[in-house]
């Protein structure tokens, strides 16, 4: 397979312009007011070439190359080759994407992001500084001379790109590597359908409910700016209002500020009243579900839905959310899953991986009865409720099952009682504190292996401040490399740069800490042995994820991926087969896992929100 790099340069404005928060890669490129001012191709380790012409000219240009045989690389792959299939109709038979290549090897956050900081860490060249002088040319605009610099500095960027990879490349997972190619083409190549005619009877009915909402809820200006009050409003809606520590009193206190996390949090939450009251206290004329559902019709207008992933985008991994359309949070049940259609002739297909982490954690701590029950498909609620409350699972009711359900999914981490009490009265069920407590000691007596993996993980977080290693979980799964971090299955590193040991503050006590950034700023973050499970849990799981879609896509296009679960399509006539197709590639056991009992639960329809 050829490798081929490219990089494009287009017009942009103080208006029209990527660096426009509210301008999205989508709508930018999609834009009436998009133009190619030139694009550099490179082929292999040969020389970059310039062109730059009409739209005709271009595409004739690009033409030349095979790309049905090549694996195309780009830094930030997702612009470029969203401009070479929308614009161009050209689609490569594989994508490299180098910036989704840096995040999972940690440099985004260790070194930055831009092939200009990435370059200059590897000592490959500098960037050029020409794209700024270019800001409101158009392509006619320049003359010869200074198109010819801005190919130059087009041409360098192509060189550095591919120099980049050359180095990303070394090492680097196969499996890994595909999924990029995956998740840039969810987007490049979209496929999903907008029903606009839905979304824009959905959108007035959400204006209408909001000022019903308000009107009946006889909500005034000051229940909304008083603390107190607005604390009452939410547990009225049966939310617990989230908290923060004070940095002035160092006391608890309501997190109600416009940055605080939990509070903005709640502008996603399932109840709409809960969304309005919180959009008002904020001050934001339009709630979530109005904005994200105007999102959506205005996508539809301009054609099919690209769905935005950022590969890696989180410690552990897992993608996240890009471009202004999160669909990691669309709420279960909601109209916008519904308005996401399959195109003619074709079905969606979304099968979710069952109690994924939960398993994961039973299996590598080696909790071997709790697996076995998974493996057997016993109700493991019901078993965790028959030993909370002494009584057989025969008896075991409908809310006792549901506090069996919370303590099998919320105390494998370490949670503690008071958490456990608050995650519970978020979902209307009251308990005391001592009884909170109770359970979850019930939970570590029944399955101690868990526990101990924690208090493993406690000493292996000593051991890499040692730059030592240490066992960790079932022998030869994760491997600790000292201060290189932990090796994953798949080769690629959990990493903890900085890993120390620091006074907190607020008590005085001892904690390890290592360094994360929040944007761009470096933060100290509180690591313990139970929360490192939690990151290592939550990798494995993605890994097992990753290489199900892998599998899943060599006969079916995988859309889209929502935490644990995969978006497909199939064709209409194939929807029982496809279905069996999918769940049996979702309860294939990986091969560094192989008595890892994996379960799914999948369904078919014309829409996201009818897969049933």
């Amino acid at each position: 397979m050829q490798l081929i790099t490219i990089d494009f340069e287009t017009y942009y404005s103080k208006t029209y312009s990527l660096s426009k928060r509210e301008v999205t890669t989508e709508q930018y490129i999609r834009d009436k007011q998009f133009e190619t001012i030139g694009v550099s191709v490179q082929v292999g380790a040969g020389s970059p070439q310039w062109f730059s012409g009409t739209k005709a000219a271009t595409k004739k240009f690009l033409d030349q190359f095979n790309w049905a045989d090549a694996a195309v690389v780009a830094h930030n792959a997702m612009f470029d080759m969203a401009i070479l299939s929308w614009h161009y109709d050209i689609h490569p038979k594989k994508i490299i994407d180098t910036l989704s290549m840096a995040r999972a090897l940690h440099l985004q956050n260790e070194v930055g992001g831009s092939l200009a900081a990435l370059a200059e860490h590897f000592g490959l060249g500098k960037k050029g500084t020409e794209v700024i002088a270019a800001m409101g040319m158009r392509r006619l605009d320049f003359t010869p001379e200074e198109l010819a610099a801005y190919g130059g500095y087009c041409d360098n960027d192509v060189t550095l790109a591919y120099k980049l990879f050359k180095i990303l490349a070394k090492g680097f997972p196969m499996l890994e590597l595909d999924l990029i190619d995956l998740t840039i083409k969810m987007f490049s190549e979209p496929k999903i359908i907008v029903d606009t005619e839905l979304l824009v009877k959905h959108l007035a009915n959400v204006k209408h409910k909001k000022e019903r909402l308000l009107s009946q809820a006889l909500v005034t200006k000051e229940d909304l700016m008083s603390n107190e009050k607005f604390a009452n409003l939410l547990i009225m809606c049966n939310v617990v209002p989230p908290t923060k520590i004070s940095p002035t009193t160092k006391l608890e206190t309501h997190a109600f500020a416009k940055t605080d996390e939990g509070l903005k949090a709640l502008l996603e939450h399932e109840n709409p009243l809960v969304q309005t009251l919180v959009a008002a206290r904020l001050g934001v004329k339009s709630t979530l579900e109005e904005t994200r559902t105007q999102r959506f019709i205005d996508i539809g207008n301009r054609g099919a839905l690209p769905v935005p992933l950022k590969y890696y985008a989180a410690h552990t991994g897992r993608w996240g959310g890009t471009d202004l359309l999160n669909l990691q949070n669309v709420p279960r049940g909601s109209v916008l899953k519904k308005a996401m259609k399959a195109p003619i002739g074709t079905v969606f297909l979304d099968c979710d991986l069952s109690q994924i982490e939960c398993r994961t954690l039973a299996w590598w701590a080696g909790q071997d009865d709790l697996v076995a029950a998974f493996d057997r498909g016993d109700d493991v609620y019901k078993i965790m409720a028959s030993r909370i409350y002494g009584i057989p699972e025969s008896e075991v009711d409908k809310g006792a099952r549901f506090v069996g359900k919370s303590t099998i999914l919320g105390a494998g981490y370490g949670m503690g009682a008071k958490r456990f009490m608050i995650q519970l009265a978020g979902f209307g069920v009251v308990l005391a504190l001592e009884e909170c407590q109770r359970i979850i000691d019930v939970y570590r007596s029944t399955y101690p292996r868990i526990p101990e993996l924690w208090k493993q993980a406690q000493r292996a977080l000593i051991a890499m401040m040692h730059d030592n290693t240490a066992p960790l979980g079932l022998d030869g799964i994760v491997v600790v490399e000292g201060s290189n971090g932990i090796r994953l299955p798949n080769g690629l590193y959990a990493k903890y740069p900085g890993l120390r040991i620091e006074i907190n503050q607020d008590d005085g006590d001892k904690e390890i800490v290592y360094d994360s950034y929040k944007g761009k700023t470096k933060v100290a973050t509180k690591l313990y042995g139970a929360k490192l499970i939690e990151n290592l849990c939550q990798s494995l799981a993605r890994i097992i994820v990753g290489e199900q879609i892998v599998r899943v896509s060599k006969k079916y296009p995988v859309v889209m991926t929502v935490h644990d679960a995969i978006g497909s399509l199939v064709p209409e006539n194939e929807a029982a087969t496809g279905l069996e197709f999918v769940e049996m590639c979702m309860r294939m056991r990986p091969a560094w896992a192989p008595d890892l009992p994996l379960n799914c639960e999948g369904g078919t329809g014309a829409s996201y929100g009818e897969c049933a």
